[in-house]
């Protein structure tokens, strides 16, 4: 199964999520390297990007000229969001996302994000903004509802559809729910029911396993994946295989993943500069070594360690030996 937008090919339907601190540049560029469907940057506020608030753009590093990557925007004006679309479109932009999912209160509290899930008619004014200022397909991202006394996402991306949504993605839970409880992949099925454009399940996704459950439940066209493939870059295209049959990825393992890592962390540093660069690389070390089972006292070593000398010279002992998650078809 694989569809297009515009020019970019969902081959196969698989996509990685927006993560905000996550799924930066260095990281979009390593799941890509694996094999995946669609990109999506970091969230972007379409004001501050417009108006060039420092590190806006330099955080996003939007990879719009990167073939299978969409930019996702967020705000809660219609002039910002056109604007910023437009912008992102002249840096060469395939796809352009519009989030309004995000859930995080220093987003809703500004009305944006998945605070527009309360006001659909103004939804509705920016989705037909963003797609009347380009030429490049348009996509949405959202939630089921704000709370469970709301669950307009049917009405919402079906109204998104008539004015030129292209694709929908669905995570199944509501705003209040946060990331709480368990995505309610059934309930995204009402939304397919609505739509005539593809849709995304998202949520709760974290290996080959949960993404057939997911589609099975859903009737989506694909699946998009986020917090799985935190020290898994090669989730994707593991899943990707098993389900669709597309080329199976080297997953790397004792030196080959030491490399892996290295590189990525080394990229990081590059990205960010060295002080803001360290602090960002925690994380996905973090990740890295929870799947390696490092013991805690190295863990500890690795993630307090200021000098990136250290880092690199206590990885291979963190790291060789691990056996990696496949993202195959366990439990």
């Amino acid at each position: 199964m694989s569809f297009t937008l515009g020019t970019t090919s969902l081959t196969p339907p698989i996509a990685l999520a927006p993560m905000a601190g996550i799924t930066d540049r260095p990281f979009r560029d390593l799941v890509r390297g694996f094999g995946v469907g669609l990109m999506v940057s970091e969230m972007v506020a379409s004001q501050e990007m417009v108006q060039a608030k420092p590190g806006v753009r330099e955080r996003a590093e939007l990879s719009a000229d990167v073939e299978n990557t969409a930019v996702q925007l967020a705000g809660r004006d219609a002039y910002w969001m056109a604007e910023a679309a437009r912008q992102v479109e002249d840096r060469g932009a395939k796809v352009i996302d519009i989030n309004m999912g995000c859930p995080a209160k220093k987003v809703t509290n500004g009305y944006s994000g998945s605070a527009l899930l309360k006001t659909p008619d103004h939804a509705l004014s920016l989705i037909e903004a963003v797609v009347g200022a380009v030429s490049v397909p348009v996509t949405l991202k959202t939630r089921l509802g704000w709370d469970d006394n709301s669950l307009n996402a049917a009405d919402v991306a079906r109204r998104a559809q008539n004015a030129g949504v292209q694709m929908v993605t669905i995570h199944g839970r509501t705003r209040c729910q946060f990331y709480k409880g368990s995505a309610d992949w059934g309930a995204i099925s009402e939304v397919k029911a609505a739509l005539d454009v593809p849709l995304l399940a998202n949520g709760d996704i974290i290996d080959t396993a949960t993404a057939r459950e997911a589609l099975k439940r859903s009737g989506a066209d694909g699946v998009m994946i986020g917090r799985g493939a935190q020290g898994k870059p090669w989730l994707l295209a593991q899943v990707a295989h098993d389900i669709w049959g597309s080329e199976a990825p080297q997953i790397p393992t004792g030196t080959d993943l030491v490399r892996l890592v290295s590189d990525h962390y080394e990229a990081m540093l590059a990205f960010y500069g060295l002080d803001l660069g360290i602090r960002v690389a925690r994380k996905h070390l973090g990740w890295y070594m929870d799947e390696a089972a490092t013991p805690a006292p190295l863990r500890r070593d690795i993630l307090t360690a200021k000098d990136p000398k250290d880092v690199l010279r206590l990885l291979p002992d963190a790291l060789l030996g691990s056996a990696p998650a496949t993202g195959g078809a366990a439990a």
